[in-house]
């Protein structure tokens, strides 16, 4: 008798350890699913980003940006044999801003905007969303909704990367209802982009993100190529200051 009980017991003790490897065995298995397909999970130190937003604003720089003192940058489009530029300086703390053009030399606050300045700022949002549009997912995200696929075709490159949509609401800034589409790979750096004026279904402007570069922490793309036509957008005398 005692040696049927201890027969069940060991039979219970193999059933319970080949049911527990069989647990770890598929946490295991998810886990590396999870490292495969979650954009959202990062390896290092275990670390979980809430939001895909998050993660391509972080691996920017945006943990650096309480420190900018001010943001020097020149906006550069060439396009054919024409060029066209504007400079800008920027102090975020206060929301001062310098305009510096072949025709003047503009300062305001954005926060006292009246109607010359009002037309200004309409270019400097634009610009500084070029330069800085990865932060922007996370200075944005109350103001448009995102959709974020695994798998998706580049518009350029014809490869296949993660595509993030967002569309910004129809009482958001100066455009509202416009739409962007990121695509980037899993280091969550932007490599293509489609801006869709109020969300139309065709492309705007599709442009390349290249020629990264790190200032102070602050991770910028020099340069965008647009996909037809011969037209760069680009980036000069970039400078962050610290405080």
């Amino acid at each position: 008798m005692k040696k049927f009980v201890i027969l069940i017991s060991c039979t219970m003790l193999c059933c319970f350890a080949c049911k527990t490897n069989s647990k770890k065995e598929k946490e295991n298995e998810y886990k590396e699913e999870r490292e495969v397909r979650d954009p959202v999970y990062i390896k290092d130190n275990s670390q979980k980003i809430p939001t895909t937003v998050e993660a391509i604003a972080q691996i920017n720089g945006i943990q650096h940006w309480h420190k900018v003192k001010e943001i020097k940058f020149t906006y550069n489009i060439d396009q054919d044999s024409s060029h066209y530029e504007r400079s800008w300086k920027w102090k975020p703390k206060n929301d001062m801003v310098t305009l510096t053009s072949e025709k003047d030399t503009i300062t305001y606050y954005r926060t006292q905007l009246d109607s010359t300045t009002t037309k200004i700022d309409h270019k400097f949002i634009n610009d500084k969303y070029w330069l800085l549009a990865p932060l922007h997912l996370v200075w944005d995200t109350k103001n448009f909704t995102s959709e974020h696929k695994v798998k998706a075709v580049a518009p350029i490159s014809n490869t296949e990367m993660q595509k993030l949509t967002i569309v910004y609401n129809n009482d958001s800034g100066y455009t509202p209802g416009d739409a962007y589409d990121f695509y980037f790979k899993g280091d969550f750096i932007i490599k293509e982009w489609v801006f869709r004026k109020k969300n139309q279904s065709t492309p705007s402007i599709t442009t390349s993100w290249e020629d990264y570069q790190s200032f102070n922490g602050l991770k910028i793309a020099k340069k965008h190529k647009q996909k037809e036509g011969n037209r760069t957008l680009y980036f000069t005398e970039i400078e962050v200051i610290m405080e």
